[in-house]
């Protein structure tokens, strides 16, 4: 993509990001119950086709290839989806997902491959390939060894199916997008081009500057907070990276170190209620629950999460004298407040109506529309024309990238849905992993970690929602902790080498290897790895059940996390160096025996993980009794 395209584009995109949202907050009758574009809207896939129109075509001019390549192309893609928009009535009446007309299949097969090519400009080969692979498997399957055979259909009838049908492209993804998702992008791009951004920074700053590894602990809050607006991990590291990482490097801290709390960070935002990023939206249409539900079973694991990055930093600091910043390094607390309180104020009407109110559709919304006008009091980012021109800009871009992304992996979730594979697929899991739940966890995490190398995170979370986590239910697991599970583990190959992308985008701003910071981020972020192992085995720590068991689990967590991260970074606040590499292990050992919950764990009141307990109070109890001997003999 260009960095400086010219002005007609960014206008052009951000005209068409402004129809695309007020159609979105018609069709949602925010505007006094009085419907203006959506009173053209006959039925919901006019709807859909209308909002795929304004945004898709454009990809090919934000990610341009050639120009005379890149403008037929968008051109031929509107008139299409202009055709299908008009047609959109007799296609549901004569059922054309069925038997369209030749044209309509034509038309199916040109758009389809259309999809496909901006679904590489926007993702990149690896999903398109992917998604193009699954696309036609209803074509080939007859011809598929076991596991992948199933219904065959014809060309056309796969491209009825993929462009006709509510099912594919059109399926829960992108209605996930059009109903929900769409306000809380914009939300988030608004927040962060009104200095937002900024704000969280320094009230950070402010409140843990001065502790010891400050500038790492400012890093985890503002990355963490900014990384669930962007949903992106790998912007969020180039973006408040620039500024966390120098400060972190500057305190003392090692390159690749700094970058691997950047990436641990921003990666984490994927999970911070009460935004999330995109895939929670999904999760919630996926599951047919409330957003909210998402949000508070995700909210003790992401507080869990960062607790930990804050206890690995807050050890590694004291074990290497990494200080804090010096008091005119610190901004005001005071002054930071008074200049931007009303980034608060949007936040809290927005967890207002999320949560008291439960208007999780029109709740980003008002909120963004209560911080354009309390900004509009800010003399430092006060928005002029151009300034709200480089915002909509900026919502069209993210849109239009979300909107071919979600659409490419429908054509996967549509291709399961028409073969019967998505059933095929559960029931060869299942026969192979037998009765072993654990073997079973261990295969969906291999898998979701194998497919986020190759996917962005949502589309590896729909994708394996559809194949992987049916199999997971039927183990008697509770759907929404398996969903998260596989969300989890989905975003660790964003930490995690040899791929590690968060981490090798932090590496190059910290001028460190970036292995070495690949390293160093997994190492910090390594809790994160135990994590959904904790709660998909215990629904207690997603706040399903008694409010007694959600404490203690979350109690024995805590604790199990402090232990496993000062054995990891061989430093105990209060003890000082634990010395050798066995008094470590010891430790982490037994942190891990009393966060992890007992597999054959039943719900009893108060609950019970009394083995684990006494084991792992033992194992920390035998390490700081060998630390002690260790001691006397060395003054001896």
């Amino acid at each position: 993509m260009t960095a400086n395209p010219h002005p007609a584009i960014r206008g052009l995109v951000a005209a068409l990001a402004a129809l695309a949202l007020i159609l979105a907050m018609d069709t949602l009758r925010l505007f006094g119950g009085e419907q203006w574009l959506s009173a053209f809207v006959g039925i919901e896939t006019q709807y859909f086709y209308a909002l795929l129109g304004l945004l898709a075509p454009w990809v090919f001019i934000t990610f341009p290839s050639k120009p005379w390549v890149d403008w037929p192309l968008a051109i031929a893609f509107v008139a299409i989806l202009a055709g299908f928009f008009v047609t959109a009535e007799q296609a549901l009446d004569e059922a054309w997902e069925f038997a369209a007309p030749d044209y309509a299949v034509y038309a199916s097969i040109a758009l389809w491959a259309m999809l496909l090519e901006a679904l590489r400009r926007a993702a990149g080969w690896p999903l398109c390939l992917i998604a193009g692979a699954f696309s036609i498997l209803p074509v080939v399957t007859e011809y598929m060894p076991g596991p992948l055979s199933g219904l065959p259909s014809t060309w056309a009838e796969a491209a009825s199916y993929h462009l006709l049908s509510i099912e594919s492209v059109f399926g829960l993804p992108f209605r996930a997008f059009a109903d929900l998702v769409i306000g809380f992008v914009v939300f988030g791009v608004v927040l962060q081009h009104t200095g937002g951004g900024q704000f969280f920074l320094n009230l950070a700053f402010a409140i843990l500057g001065r502790q010891r590894g400050g500038p790492a602990k400012v890093a985890i809050v503002s990355s963490g907070l900014m990384g669930s607006m962007s949903g992106s991990v790998v912007t969020n590291v180039l973006t408040t990276g620039q500024l966390t990482i120098p400060a972190m490097r500057k305190s003392g801290m090692a390159g690749e170190v700094a970058g691997g709390v950047e990436a641990c960070a921003s990666t984490g935002g994927v999970l911070l209620p009460p935004i999330m990023g995109s895939t929670a939206f999904v999760m919630a249409t996926l599951l047919d629950i409330a957003y909210i539900d998402v949000a508070a079973a995700a909210a003790l694991p992401a507080f869990l999460y960062f607790a930990s990055l804050y206890l690995q930093i807050d050890a590694y600091a004291g074990r290497e004298n990494v200080v804090g910043l010096a008091e005119e390094e610190i901004p005001s607390l005071r002054k930071t407040i008074a200049e931007g309180w009303f980034y608060l104020g949007a936040f809290a009407l927005l967890i207002f109506l999320l949560i008291i109110l439960q208007q999780e559709s029109i709740a980003p919304y008002y909120a963004t529309a209560a911080l354009l006008v309390l900004n509009q009091f800010s003399p430092q980012h006060r928005l002029d024309l151009t300034g709200a021109v480089d915002l909509m800009y900026s919502v069209g871009k993210l849109l239009i990238e979300l909107v071919v992304v979600l659409a490419g992996v429908g054509l996967i979730v549509g291709s399961l849905s028409l073969t019967g594979l998505s059933g095929t697929l559960v029931n060869d899991l299942l026969s192979m992993a037998g009765d072993d739940i654990g073997l079973l966890l261990f295969m969906g995490a291999v898998t979701s970690f194998v497919l986020g190398i190759g996917m962005t995170v949502t589309a590896a979370y729909i994708f394996l929602a559809v194949v992987l986590a049916p199999a997971l239910v039927s183990q008697n697991l509770d759907p929404l902790s398996v969903h998260l599970f596989i969300l989890y583990w989905a975003m660790l190959s964003y930490i995690t080498p040899p791929v590690a992308l968060g981490a090798y985008a932090a590496a190059s701003i910290a001028e460190a290897n970036p292995l070495k910071t690949g390293f160093a981020a997994m190492r910090l972020g390594s809790v994160i790895y135990i994590i959904p192992f904790i709660f998909v085995l215990d629904v207690a720590f997603i706040l399903q059940g008694p409010w007694l068991a959600s404490a203690q689990v979350f109690g024995e967590a805590i604790v199990g996390v402090w232990l496993i991260c000062a054995g990891l970074q061989g430093y105990m606040a209060g003890l000082g160096r634990l010395g050798s590499q066995v008094v470590r292990t010891l430790v982490s050992l037994g942190g891990l025996a009393i966060a992890m919950p007992q597999l054959n764990w039943v719900m009893t009141e108060p609950p019970s993980n009394l083995s684990g307990l006494i084991l792992g109070v033992l194992m920390v109890a035998g390490a700081l009794f060998l630390r002690r001997l260790t001691q006397t003999r060395q003054m001896v």
